[in-house]
């Protein structure tokens, strides 16, 4: 008999999370009653954002104990009494950190096929990763070609994807930041950035200042903290930031960094800050696909993707997410 594999929150964790704070629970096969469909997982997102569910039951995206969390999942169908869900069918869905999922048809859509590109994609340039980065530049900052633009935390997978798409959408110069010398090398070497830094090496405005003598248009903040006010320091008049994340605080919410010291430029340089929620944004979904399907096809876009191996190392990957240990998107395949 085949045997299922969850993976539960056991506790609310203090800083950042540790194997304790899960629980593996394994047992036989949900079962399929009518109207629903049972999925075997192909591939798991694991994402920063995770961690903000871990602490609060309630709260909107929080995780109550002894549930898995929440995420984006690929999986195939293996058993159905669900009208249109079939048996073989490739699916995305939301019934994450396991191996077998049953869901509706409401909670699940069948995956368009699309020649030459990896359905894994799916859970990086063309998922949410791919439409964070795409949804920050061209509706929140609303980038315009030949502007300069400055990525955060730019090794990972909001950040790469960013980078890439800021250079299809005709930008200038693309600046990153990174936390070591070979994910700054990555960046330039493998993804196109025109220059990176690792912020371990000094004050983020100074670095940033050196590597944008010009200032720069646009800022696309996933780290917040520090990297914010270096960005606020640097940005032109009338520049915009779009605030996706801010993993710098992620593992303590309740103690965040102290607000940055120049926030007031944000009136005097005349900034536009701006924060936004991807899931608010999902009809565009089929834009982004219009957009960066031909790219990949092409080669002119890399999915950059960290792939880890197996559930029991679904713990193990999501940590290393948080301690910046992935290149690209991080995804568990199942």
């Amino acid at each position: 008999m085949s045997i299922a594999t969850t993976v539960h929150q056991a506790r609310r964790p203090v800083g950042l999370p540790t194997p304790e704070d899960f629980a593996f629970v394994r047992g036989p096969l949900p079962e399929v009653g009518p109207g629903t469909a049972l999925v075997e997982n192909l591939y798991l997102s694991v994402d920063p954002y995770m961690r903000e569910a871990m602490d609060y039951q309630g709260w909107q995206g929080g995780n109550e104990l002894g549930t898995p969390l929440e995420g984006r999942s690929i999986g195939r169908v293996i058993a159905s009494k669900a009208e249109g869900l079939t048996e073989g069918d490739v699916v995305f869905h939301r019934k994450a950190w396991r191996t077998h999922a049953l869901v509706t048809p409401a909670e699940a859509g069948v995956l368009p096929g699309w020649e030459g590109v990896d359905i894994r994609t799916r859970l990086s340039l063309l998922g949410g990763t791919g439409l964070s980065a795409y949804v920050g530049l061209t509706q929140v900052a609303r980038l315009q070609p030949g502007e300069d633009v400055f990525i955060s935390a730019a090794a990972g997978g909001v950040g790469t994807a960013a980078g890439q798409i800021a250079r299809l959408l005709g930008a200038r110069r693309v600046i990153g930041s990174a936390g070591s010398a070979a994910k700054v090398r990555h960046l330039v070497d493998d993804l196109g950035f025109d220059a990176a830094f690792d912020y371990h090496d000094g004050p983020v405005g100074a670095q940033l200042a050196k590597a944008a003598p010009e200032g720069i248009d646009v800022f696309f903040d996933n780290v917040g903290g520090d990297h914010l006010e270096g960005a606020i320091d640097v940005l032109k008049a009338h520049g915009r930031i779009a605030w996706c994340g801010a993993v710098a605080q992620y593992n303590d919410l309740k103690n965040p960094p102290p607000a940055p010291r120049n926030l007031y430029d944000v009136v005097s340089k005349s900034l536009r800050l701006e924060g936004f929620l991807v899931r608010e944004y999902n009809h565009l979904q089929g834009e982004l696909e219009d957009f960066l399907v031909p790219h990949l096809r092409s080669g002119a876009l890399k999915a950059d993707e960290t792939v880890v191996e197996g559930i029991d190392n679904v713990v193990s990957a999501f940590i290393g997410v948080l301690k910046g240990e992935n290149l690209g998107k991080m995804i568990v395949a199942l």
